[in-house]
């Protein structure tokens, strides 16, 4: 890497994903094994994306407060050793299902602090005006490991067991607290005087609400993140329901290999539509994209089409995540990256715990195919909603800092 510091940081964030990309189809798999309930399933998925939620708005206050290196290499390590303790409770012959989401939920908690705290470790690693290349790199190292390690995630479950491939996430954040210590970062800087937590948070919520662009793209983020909560939350049931699959048949590891795909098609597809297209019609057309692809997936009976499918639906439904996160990043200033960013994704990312047990729910009362159809509203509502609200009016090619307004 030719930015000093920035190697190392990319190693362990590639590192951390690599594991990540194996719990993705180990966990859903471990408790559909065990207790062969969707609901249960889309619950796994739920607890994953609810502590955002829950602690978005604080936690981006905490991490432009604390050390950054510190909040990585700690929410690390935890990480791993609640992770470590699934294969650990299996070999012991202890583990259940409140153990497994219990861990998720754990490991879900850790990531919004450490995801905090990234955000403000890129623009210091890399400067303010590479923050977008640096960006890019991170996104293709981290859609080519989603291509890749589903599929490794279904080899090793066949070798080893969806329990014990836990255990290789955990390994994998060790290493990356390892690479994360090793960072040399400067002291956050503090303001002087009494800090309110309520200030600081509410500094953030004005800065995303006052920012037109922003705003529209973070609240259709909603139904996008309603409609992929309830995808991810049921890819093993659908695998198994709907196309025929066994429970732990390695080629469900392909299924999120082509959802992979998708994302590193977007994250290819967006910096030249970028250039062609306003901000407002690029989500406008993801959506619209996203509603068409799930309705596909919902209806898919044979794995081929099933593929296809998924790869089209996760590809319009992160190019319209990394369009909001590239604005973003490069319309913040410094001081509320953290902020900012962390409230943005946990409004938008409200949706998917929703999303996800309500799809859990929807399978078991009626079927697979129902449940992803009604949550393709999701997705829908927002398409109709910025259709309605002209979206495709909305331009901000090349956006610059706004003044921070101090309360």
């Amino acid at each position: 890497m030719d930015w000093p510091g920035f190697g190392g940081f990319f190693v362990a964030r590639t590192v951390s994903w690599a594991g990540s990309a194996l719990t993705l189809v180990a966990l859903p798999v471990l408790l559909y094994e065990r207790t062969g309930n969707a609901a249960l399933t889309g619950l796994a998925t739920a607890l994953e994306a609810l502590p955002y939620l829950l602690l978005g708005l604080p936690a981006g206050a905490l991490a432009d407060r604390w050390d950054r290196r510190r909040t990585l290499v700690v929410t690390a390590l935890l990480s791993g050793l609640l992770l470590a303790s699934v294969p650990v409770a299996d070999a012991w012959g202890a583990l259940t299902p409140a153990h497994v989401l219990v861990v998720a939920g754990g490991v879900a908690t850790l990531f919004v602090f450490s995801d905090a705290a990234t955000f403000g470790v890129l623009p210091t690693l890399v400067g303010r005006d590479r923050i977008a290349g640096a960006t890019g790199r991170l996104n293709t190292a981290n859609t080519i490991v989603t291509v890749a390690g589903p599929a490794v995630g279904g080899l090793s479950m066949a070798v080893l067991g969806p329990a014990w491939t836990l255990g290789l996430d955990a390994a994998s954040f060790a290493v990356a607290a390892v690479l994360l210590h090793r960072l040399v970062l400067p002291p956050v800087t503090v303001p002087e005087g009494p800090r309110r937590m309520r200030a600081e948070i509410a500094e953030g919520l004005r800065f995303l609400w006052n920012h037109q662009a922003i705003r529209w793209l973070t609240l259709l983020g909603v139904g996008n993140s309603l409609t992929g909560g309830a995808v991810l939350g049921l890819v093993v049931v659908a695998a198994v329901r709907n196309l025929d699959l066994g429970e732990s048949d390695g080629r469900i590891g392909l299924l999120y290999a082509a959802a992979g795909a998708g994302s590193l098609l977007a994250g290819m597809l967006l910096p030249p539509i970028r250039g062609r297209l306003t901000v407002g019609r690029i989500t406008l057309a993801g959506l619209l994209a996203g509603w068409v692809a799930v309705s596909a997936w919902a209806l898919s009976t044979g794995l081929v089409g099933g593929l296809v499918a998924l790869a089209a639906w996760q590809a319009a439904h992160v190019l319209v995540n990394l369009n909001g996160i590239v604005l973003r990043q490069e319309s913040t200033p410094d001081a509320l990256q953290g902020r900012v960013n962390t409230t943005a994704r946990m409004i938008a990312w409200g949706g998917q715990p929703l999303g996800a047990a309500l799809g859990g729910v929807l399978a078991e009362v009626f079927d697979v195919r129902a449940a992803l159809l009604i949550a393709g509203a999701g997705v829908a509502t927002s398409a109709l909603v910025g259709a309605g609200g002209r979206l495709w009016r909305l331009d901000v090619r090349t956006p610059r800092p706004e003044p921070v307004v101090r309360p």
